[in-house]
């Protein structure tokens, strides 16, 4: 038997719409990087983007649970004394969508292909999102929480 290798010719790429009203960051991250990673279907193969387009609504409605908004984020300029740092929840509030980006981004594979991958995520604060041209459809696979 042997092993399939999916082609690029092969691949229907879909667009498909998270609503991150009421779910924990992290889990919207982990579904939204499923999405875009093509996990989700049967011809998954992990050096071909093999995944759909993930637009993601609501980004300034979903949630943080424990003391998780209160955890520093720190970055770095390269310059000499350029620290900066927010905390989760200020940067949940003041930038959503940045918020919600980074985290997919760290669940991603760190190399060409998951650079390429994050250009496939649309994030948007509130409901509206200007993709209706490309018919995306409701992903329904976050509801099943805990089942």
């Amino acid at each position: 038997m042997k092993t399939y290798s999916a082609k690029p010719s092969d691949i229907e790429k879909k667009w498909l719409i998270l609503d991150a009203a009421g779910l924990p960051l992290g889990r919207l991250a982990v579904e939204a990087a499923k999405l875009l990673r093509g996990k989700h279907k049967p011809m998954f193969t992990p050096s071909i983007d093999t995944g759909d387009f993930v637009i993601v609504i609501n980004a300034s409605q979903a949630i943080l649970t424990g003391r998780k908004a209160g955890e520093n984020i720190y970055r770095h300029s390269g310059w000499p004394g350029a620290i900066k740092s927010i905390t989760r929840g200020d940067e949940l509030e003041k930038k959503p969508e940045e918020a919600v980006r980074r985290v997919v981004r760290g669940m991603l594979p760190h190399n060409k292909l998951g650079d390429a991958l994050v250009t496939k995520l649309k994030v948007y604060a509130g409901p509206d999102h200007p993709h209706e041209a490309q018919q995306p459809v409701l992903w329904s696979g976050a509801d099943k929480q805990g089942e």
